[in-house]
């Protein structure tokens, strides 16, 4: 068995084609253009890289991005104050901070400190909870990239056993919640693993939807799957390679070579989830524009 590839590149230009559609409808009846503040701090070459894709992606759909780039040396205070200016200032409707930040900065503070109705990275603790509730204003790009994957693809939660390796944040426990909400999409049983699972692998034979944010290459292989089981790996890994001009290669969570005889469906790295992490990044700069004039109207 071959395992079906959800072709992330692929849909997210799906989702940007949405977007740019609905960008030109709002800048017509509104004559505004929505606007993205996108706050890099240091000079790390995966976030720099992040960072100009997202202001790329931007750029295709029309929405108006900035990049504030800071150094390393920056303090937690300049920090606070330059976001303090972006929430006031009426052009940026989102505002991301690109994450890592240097360890002399708290993430915490960092993004308590965005106005919620500007936190377009869903991470503020009020839009976290606006999840739990079922009431979501913004959700974080990856859970929302990874629900839409499985929409678009044909493979519908509901009713699904769907368990999730990882427990951060940013993916893990967002996507948790997502789909088990009672709403299209969503509605499954969800498990949910992280470093003190034991014997992680009965829980992953078990699943029909297999979601893999553990941080570590080769989490997952061919033993620790069901057939026909679609995988989600939301993993990218640099993985030591000579045979390469760069000297690396790009790897997930799962192993791919392995996983994939025996899944129905499974996500590529790269070209699975990333792009659409910076699709619903998008969308959620689009919605808190219309928020912001409803509000203003």
């Amino acid at each position: 068995m071959t395992a079906r590839l959800i072709s992330g590149t692929e849909i997210a230009q799906q989702v940007r084609s949405e977007i740019s559609v609905s960008v030109t409808k709002f800048h017509e009846l509104t004559g505004k253009i929505p606007g993205l503040a996108a706050v890099l701090v240091g000079e790390d070459p995966a976030s720099r890289i992040y960072v100009r894709n997202k202001g790329r992606a931007c750029k295709e759909v029309g929405i108006h991005s900035e990049t504030f780039h800071l150094s390393d040396s920056t303090t937690e205070t300049e920090l606070l104050e330059l976001i303090s200016k972006l929430n006031s200032n009426p052009t940026f409707n989102g505002i991301l901070v690109q994450l890592p930040l240097p360890p002399t900065i708290d993430e915490k503070t960092i993004i308590q400190s965005i106005s919620p109705e500007k936190d377009v990275d869903g991470l503020h603790p009020v839009n976290l909870g606006r999840l739990i509730e079922g009431n979501p204003r913004f959700i974080p790009g990856t859970p929302a990239g990874i629900q839409q994957l499985l929409l678009r693809s044909g493979y519908d939660t509901d009713g699904k056993h769907v368990v999730v390796c990882g427990r951060s944040n940013i993916v893990g426990k967002p996507i948790a919640m997502l789909l088990m909400q009672k709403n299209v999409g969503a509605n499954a049983t969800v498990t949910l693993c992280h470093t003190g699972t034991k014997d992680l692998g009965q829980f992953t034979k078990i699943a029909d939807i297999l979601i893999v944010a553990t941080g570590r290459p080769n989490t997952i292989d061919s033993s620790m799957v069901k057939k026909g089981v679609v995988v989600i790996d939301v993993g990218i890994n640099r993985i030591e390679d000579s045979t390469q001009e760069r000297g690396y290669r790009l790897a997930g969570d799962v192993n791919f070579e392995s996983v994939s005889t025996l899944a129905e469906a499974i996500t590529p790295v790269p070209g699975g989830v990333g792009p659409m992490t910076i699709a619903m990044l998008l969308q959620n700069t689009l919605s808190a524009a219309i928020g912001h004039h409803q509000t203003s109207a």
